[in-house]
């Protein structure tokens, strides 16, 4: 009877730690809907050209170029008279670099901890109409490397190259150094807003803080 009646007392600890992890679960899936929510409606915030009326070309391009070495991109390429500006390819951020903004939306995120990827950034500054147009475009690239041929399943981590059941090496061959190659992957048009807002507040910021200076001035 003693016996029963103590497999019959309920297990608080148990359902204490099982209550727990279940809210853990919600909270990570509310946290996740939060991000992919945020993440459309920077989507949808700025989806083509921004206007720049307040600032001249060489100035635009100055900013353009301070706003991408922020965001950690490297510049292969500018030219000020066709207002053209290209970035070196940037590998996407891990999900340990807190302090880097280049994955912009959960899709991206997960995207760039689950594969090789990099990005570049191309920007167009032209006249319209006498007015000032900015627009970006960045292209997503994914590695994809030359697999062995494999003896049995068993050996499935040296599927790249000769690596160990403990240690994982990154050493090819001439023969896969010839076979690996970056696929050209969707454009990333989440990025491209994102940098795109970005050149838009350094631009109101200057205007504004020109203004106030000739207003003290007066």
């Amino acid at each position: 009877m003693l016996m029963n009646r103590r497999n019959s007392q309920p297990n608080t600890g148990t359902d204490t730690h099982k209550r727990t992890s279940r809210l853990g679960i919600v909270a990570l899936m509310i946290c996740a809907l939060a991000l992919a929510g945020c993440a459309q409606q920077q989507h949808k915030a700025i989806t083509g050209p921004i206007s720049a009326p307040d600032v001249g070309a060489a100035e635009a391009m100055e900013i353009a170029e301070d706003v991408l070495a922020k965001m950690h991109f490297a510049i292969e390429k500018i030219d000020v008279p066709t207002g053209y500006m290209k970035t070196r390819p940037l590998a996407g951020a891990q999900f340990f670099e807190f302090w880097r903004s280049d994955n912009v939306g959960s899709e991206n995120s997960l995207q760039a901890n689950l594969h090789t990827i990099r990005r570049t950034a191309e920007l167009n500054i032209t006249r319209q109409d006498g007015q000032l147009k900015i627009d970006c475009d960045v292209r997503v690239q994914r590695l994809s490397l030359p697999e062995r041929e494999l003896g049995s399943n068993a050996r499935a981590y040296g599927m790249y190259t000769r690596s160990g059941t403990t240690l994982q090496k990154l050493r090819f061959d001439a023969i896969q150094i010839k076979g690996i190659d970056w696929i050209d992957l969707n454009r990333d048009t989440e990025l491209a807003a994102e940098i795109l807002k970005r050149i838009d507040k350094r631009i109101a910021r200057r205007a504004s803080d020109e203004s106030q200076v000739t207003e003290n001035r007066t």
